[in-house]
C-alpha cells in the first residue's frame, strides 16, 4: 500500500486528489494539511511513502516543509513530490535544491498522476529527460563552480559516467546502453554515486553534476 499525504491550502485541490488517489488500488491518503508546518508534523506522525506538497502556501510553504523533511533522518523515507501550477517556475528549482523528488503540474492527466505517484513511490525521481533539460536550461544557464565539499573524487570512474548521464536526462536502461553494462549494474552505479554525494535521489544528483561542472547546458 502506497501511503500518501497531501498538503495543500486549497480545499477543492484536496478533495479531487484524495478521491482519485482512494479510488486507486493500492494507494491511500493517510492525512491532509493545509499549509507547510502542519504538514512537517502529519509526516512525522503518519511517515507516508508519499508527500505531495503544493509550492506556494500561507505561511510555510512548500519549499521550506520540503527543506524540513529532507533535513529529519526520521523522515528519509518520505518522498516528497511538489505541486505547481506553474510548471517550470523559479520555484521549482528551489524546492529540488530544498530535497524534492520531482514536481507535477496540477492539470496532469489522471492516468498520468496515479502513474507519477507510483513512480515516486519506488524512489525514482519525477524528471523526464524532457523535463531536466528545461530545468537545466532554464535555470543553471550560469557558468557552473565548482564546490569543493562536494568532494566528487569519492566516486569512482563509472560512477562520474553514470552521474554525467543522469544530468543529461538518461534513464538507467539508457545510461546501461550507453555504458554497455546492465540495467541493474547502472542503477548500482547511480545509487552509490547518490549515497556518496548525499543525494536523496537523482533530482539532487542533477543539480550537483550541473554545479560541480561534471556537464554545462548544451551538452548533449
Amino acid at each position: 500500500m502506497i501511503r500518501v499525504l497531501l498538503v495543500d491550502d486549497q480545499v477543492l485541490i484536496r478533495s479531487g486528489f484524495r478521491a482519485l488517489l482512494n479510488a486507486e488500488d493500492g494507494i491511500e491518503v493517510v492525512a491532509e494539511a493545509a499549509d507547510g508546518a502542519a504538514g512537517v508534523a502529519l509526516a512525522r506522525q503518519h511517515l507516508p511513502d508519499i508527500a505531495l506538497i503544493d509550492i506556494q502556501m500561507p505561511f510555510v510553504d512548500g519549499i521550506e516543509a520540503t527543506r524540513r523533511i529532507a533535513a529529519d533522518p526520521t523522515l528519509a523515507g518520505v518522498h516528497v513530490v511538489i505541486l505547481t501550477n506553474y510548471g517550470l517556475d523559479e520555484y521549482v528549482f528551489d524546492a529540488l535544491r530544498a530535497g524534492a523528488a520531482g514536481f507535477l503540474v496540477k492539470d496532469i492527466r489522471p492516468e498520468d498522476f496515479l502513474h507519477a505517484v507510483r513512480v515516486a513511490a519506488r524512489g525514482d525521481a519525477l524528471l523526464a529527460p524532457a523535463i531536466t533539460r528545461k530545468l537545466i536550461n532554464r535555470y543553471v544557464s550560469q557558468p557552473p563552480q565548482l564546490d569543493p565539499g562536494l568532494a566528487l573524487t569519492v566516486l569512482t570512474n563509472r560512477e562520474r559516467e553514470a552521474v554525467t548521464l543522469v544530468a543529461r536526462g538518461l534513464s538507467n536502461d539508457q545510461i546501461a546502453n550507453r555504458l554497455v553494462i546492465s540495467p541493474a549494474t547502472a542503477k548500482t552505479h547511480v545509487n552509490r554515486a547518490m549515497a556518496k554525494l548525499r543525494a536523496r535521489d537523482r533530482a539532487q544528483l542533477v543539480i550537483i553534476a550541473y554545479e560541480a561542472g561534471l556537464v554545462t547546458p548544451g551538452d548533449s
